[in-house]
This record gives C-alpha cells, sequence and structure tokens, in this order.
C-alpha cells in the first residue's frame, strides 16, 4: 500500500467555538475566562475560552473542577440554536471553494479541494482564504491544517492553534508523523496512550518500529490501523453526505435521583427534547435506546428495536418507560438519555429492505 500524496484535503476546525460566539455576541465577555456549560455541582464544562483553557479548564470537566482551577470562571448556558446558525454561515462558505464537504460537527470539516472552484492549484492559500473570509463575515477565527488526507490534516489544525494554519507536503509527510508524540495522533485515547509509552511506543518514529503484527496483536483491529497511519496511509475519502447514525438527548442531575416517578418525569422532556431534534433533522428511526449513569458513574444501556419508525415524543417516552422497568435499578441516578437509531436514511432504509426480504424468504420456507 503506496503513500498517496494526489490529494489536497484541509481541515478547518474553528477555535474554541461556542465560547468564542458567546464573546462575540457579547463584548463584556472578552478577554474573560469563560465556559459555556453548567457551573453547578452537577454541570459540565461544553466548552472553555482560550482565557479559561490557561488554567487547565477543558470541556467535559465537571463545573465544580473547572471552578477550583479557575476561581473567577465565568459560566453560560449554551445556545445550540445560535452555534448551528453559525455554523451554517461557515459551510456556505466552505461550499463556495467546493462540493465535496465533510462536516463532523457545528465546528470543524474536512475539504477536499483537489479541484477546486477557483481553480486554485495551493490548498494552502485556499485555507488562508477560508479562514480570512470566516473572520471577515462571521466575526470568529479559525485554524486549518493541510495536508494529503483526513488524518494528516485533522492533527495538523491542532498545531498552530488558535488563527493559525498548518501544511505538512507530500515530502515532509513521513518525518513529520515519525517527530509527532503518539498521543497528538488522532483516535489514540489516554488509555492507549498510556498503553504505548509503557511499551516505549513515545513517538511515530517508536511506532514506525513496530510491526503489524505486534501492533494488532496488542492493539487489536486498531494495531493495523496505527502500522498505516504512521506511513501516511489512511483511504478515507472526504464524504460530502455523511449520514447521521443517531440522535440523543440526555439530562445530568443537580442531585441523584432514586424515585421512579420523578424519573419519568425527566423522561418526558428528555423524549420532548429528542422529538424537536428529530423533526429538525427530518428523520425517524426504530431502535430506541435508554442510557442511565448511576450515582457511582457507572453506566449502563437498554435498548428496544421496534418495528416501524418513530419520531413522537409520546412513544419515545413509552419505549423508555418500558426500559427502564426492565430490570431493577441498581443505585440512584445521575444521568438519564433517550438515543434513537436505524434512522430512516437511505443506508437506514437499505437495512430494513434487506430484512423484509429475509423476513419474505422465511415466510416462503414456511409456506412450503
Amino acid at each position: 500500500m503506496k503513500l498517496n500524496s494526489d490529494r489536497k484535503i484541509i481541515h478547518v476546525d474553528m477555535d474554541a467555538f461556542y465560547a468564542s460566539v458567546e464573546q462575540m455576541d457579547n463584548p463584556e465577555l472578552k478577554g474573560k475566562p469563560l465556559a459555556v456549560g453548567g457551573g453547578g455541582k452537577r454541570g459540565v464544562v461544553s466548552a472553555a475560552s482560550y482565557e479559561a483553557r490557561k488554567f487547565g479548564v477543558r470541556s467535559a470537566m465537571p463545573g465544580f473542577t473547572a471552578r477550583k482551577l479557575c476561581p473567577d470562571l465565568l459560566f453560560v448556558r449554551p445556545r445550540f440554536d445560535r452555534y448551528q446558525e453559525i455554523s451554517k454561515q461557515i459551510r456556505k462558505i466552505f461550499f463556495e471553494f467546493t462540493d465535496l464537504v465533510e462536516p463532523l460537527s457545528l465546528d470543524e470539516a474536512y475539504l477536499d479541494v483537489t479541484v477546486n472552484k477557483k481553480g486554485n492549484p495551493s490548498a494552502s492559500l485556499i485555507a488562508q482564504e477560508i479562514r480570512q473570509r470566516i473572520f471577515d463575515e462571521v466575526g470568529l477565527t479559525a485554524s486549518a491544517g493541510i495536508s494529503i488526507n483526513k488524518f494528516i490534516a485533522k492533527v495538523a489544525s491542532d498545531y498552530n492553534k488558535p488563527n493559525g494554519q498548518k501544511t505538512v507536503n507530500p515530502e515532509e509527510v513521513l518525518e513529520f508523523l515519525e517527530n509527532l508524540d503518539v498521543k497528538k495522533f488522532y483516535g489514540v485515547g489516554k488509555v492507549t496512550q498510556a498503553k504505548m509509552y509503557q511499551m516505549g511506543i513515545y513517538t511515530g518514529k517508536d511506532l514506525k518500529a513496530k510491526s503489524e503484527e505486534f501492533l494488532v496483536e496488542h492493539f487489536g483491529k486498531s494495531g493495523g490501523h496505527y502500522y498505516r497511519i504512521v506511513r501516511g496511509i489512511h483511504l478515507s475519502e472526504v464524504k460530502p453526505n455523511r449520514e447521521r447514525k443517531s440522535l440523543a438527548a440526555e439530562r445530568t442531575f443537580s442531585e441523584n435521583i432514586s424515585s421512579e416517578i420523578y424519573m419519568l418525569e425527566r423522561l418526558e422532556n428528555i423524549a420532548e427534547e429528542l422529538q424537536k431534534r428529530l423533526q429538525r433533522s427530518k428523520v425517524a428511526g426504530r431502535t430506541v435506546t435508554l442510557k442511565i449513569k448511576y450515582s457511582d458513574f457507572t453506566l449502563q444501556t437498554r435498548s428496544k428495536t421496534l418495528p416501524y419508525y418513530v419520531s413522537d415524543a409520546a412513544i419515545l417516552l413509552e419505549t423508555a418507560k418500558e426500559l427502564l422497568y426492565q430490570e431493577k435499578m441498581r443505585d440512584s441516578v445521575r444521568l438519564l438519555g433517550i438515543s434513537l437509531s436505524n434512522l430512516n436514511t437511505s443506508s437506514g432504509q437499505k437495512k430494513k429492505e434487506k430484512e423484509l426480504k429475509e423476513f419474505e424468504v422465511i415466510q416462503l420456507k414456511f409456506d412450503f
């Protein structure tokens, strides 16, 4: 498998997106340590401004921990409708350069500009122009990574944050990856990082020295992935029509709850929120999953697949209630969530058609 150096991929990543939107909309928050999320005892940081990050505040961190690290930290509630509005403005700019845009979330996307609408042969200049357009028209800064594939572009976009960009040219790819700390490899989490460190694998060069058999033995299927990416091989294309596989809504409670009556009240609100999200996305699904996080932080999920597509809050709630009563609760609960998967997207429809055909075959066998 050879290194493909023909493609020109850009990964654009907005800088502290949620927090930056809040600071843009409220000038009094500019230059101050800010967290988007809940600052209460059970609140969680969704995003942190760069002023807050200097104190060690990070996303997914409990609010009380963030306050300990940064006593002057300001909390604001997230406004997802506003973030979606801004995200649409940014994507509109992307599409002026290429139709091959693969959004990963509201604040980041891959762009394949190998052949682009501007006829510009320089992906680096395109990234620079996109970032300038975002700043001029939206008022926010973005960072970008530019290289021959999605993996390297993603890693590079984090290199000169905030408000910067990094280009890894084809002839620089192997050296760039060899000098990279393995914790910088996209997809290597803290557990894998610790395991690699224990094995003496600290850099891409150390990783490259290991055989594919060794990596597969110690990291399973991911081992083959690590073997390829450290050699600059990542064949995944920019997919402009990424299908959503599930939609969910969940709530973390300020106090643990053990009463099923209270749980049902919370589930009703969660089901209504999920219905809104489904309606906005114009999708329905068949598999309802109830997510339960207990007070000791253990997580449990219970699922049921329905014979028809649903998006109605009442049906979601009834199914969630059935799953809630499926077995006895082990402890008090700190979080509840409902998700809907097996959606009626094109792949979901194909899966449904396959199931129906299999059912017809079984019926024919019985009829015979």
